[in-house]
C-alpha cells in the first residue's frame, strides 16, 4: 500500500487557500478514480482505492498544517509503511503557478507541513511540489498562503487538478517522469490559430455586369482582436 497526503487545514474557512492545495488534489485523485468513500481515521480523514495496480490509501490530516506528521506518522505505524511508500502533496512558493516538481528527501525550506513531517516521518518521502507562486517578499507570505485563490487562478488551477487527479495512477505506478510529463502536455496552453488573410477571387470569377469580384468574408474578431485594432488606430 502506499499512501498519498495531501497538506492543508480542515474545515470550510481555509478549503479554498493556497495552502490547501493538497487537500484539493487528493480530492481530484478520489474523483478521478472512483475511491471509496471518506472516513475518519488516524486523526485525517481518509479514503481506500487502487492506482497504478496497487492500493493507496488517501489521506488529508485534521491535525492542522503544522501538526501533519502527528497524522501521517500514525497511519504509516499502523500500516508499517516506510517513507518510500509516502507520497506528499503541498504548496511550494518556490515554483511558478501551476509548475510541478516530484523529489525524494531533501529539506523543509520553512514549510512547517514538511517540518511535522521531517519530525515524525523523517526526511526521505516522496513529494510532489506544486507551485503557487511567491508574493514577493518573506514579510507576505503567511498572508499569501493563508489566502483563497484568486479568481485569475482559476484558469491554471482547474485543468491542473483534473490533470493530476487522473495521471495519479502513474505515479503510484513509479513512473514519475511519464506523470510530469502527461500532466505538463495536458495543462499547457493552446496556441491560436494564426489569422487567415482573406483573398479576393481571379478576373474570371467576376460578374459578367463588369461589377467587382465578390471577396472571402473575414473570420470572426475575438473581443481581443477588436480591441488591439481600436488602441492601434489611436
Amino acid at each position: 500500500m502506499q499512501l498519498f497526503v495531501g497538506l492543508g487545514n480542515p474545515g470550510g474557512k481555509y478549503a479554498h487557500h493556497r495552502h490547501n492545495i493538497g487537500f484539493m488534489v487528493v480530492d481530484a485523485i478520489a474523483d478521478a478514480h472512483g475511491f471509496g468513500p471518506w472516513r475518519r481515521k488516524f486523526q485525517a480523514e481518509v479514503a481506500e482505492g487502487r492506482l497504478g495496480g496497487g492500493k493507496v490509501l488517501l489521506v488529508k490530516p485534521q491535525t492542522f498544517m503544522n501538526l501533519s506528521g502527528q497524522s501521517v506518522g500514525e497511519a504509516m505505524r499502523y500500516l508499517k509503511l516506510s517513507p518510500e511508500n509516502l507520497w506528499i502533496f503541498h504548496d511550494e512558493l518556490d515554483l511558478a503557478p501551476g509548475k510541478l516538481r516530484v523529489k525524494q528527501g531533501g529539506g523543509h525550506a520553512g514549510h512547517n507541513g514538511l517540518r511535522s513531517l521531517h519530525q515524525h516521518v523523517g526526511a526521505e518521502y516522496n513529494r510532489v511540489r506544486m507551485g503557487i507562486g511567491h508574493p514577493g517578499h518573506k514579510d507576505l507570505v503567511s498572508a499569501y498562503v493563508l489566502h483563497d485563490f484568486a479568481r485569475a487562478d482559476r484558469d491554471w488551477l482547474t485543468p491542473l487538478l483534473a490533470a493530476v487527479g487522473r495521471e495519479a495512477d502513474r505515479l503510484a505506478a513509479g513512473d514519475a517522469p511519464g506523470f510530469l510529463n502527461a500532466v505538463a502536455l495536458a495543462t499547457r496552453p493552446a496556441k491560436r490559430p494564426a489569422p487567415s488573410v482573406a483573398k479576393r477571387e481571379g478576373p474570371a470569377n467576376q460578374k459578367s455586369s463588369g461589377g467587382e469580384a465578390p471577396v472571402a468574408s473575414p473570420e470572426p474578431q475575438s473581443i481581443l482582436d477588436k480591441l488591439l485594432a481600436k488602441f492601434s488606430r489611436r
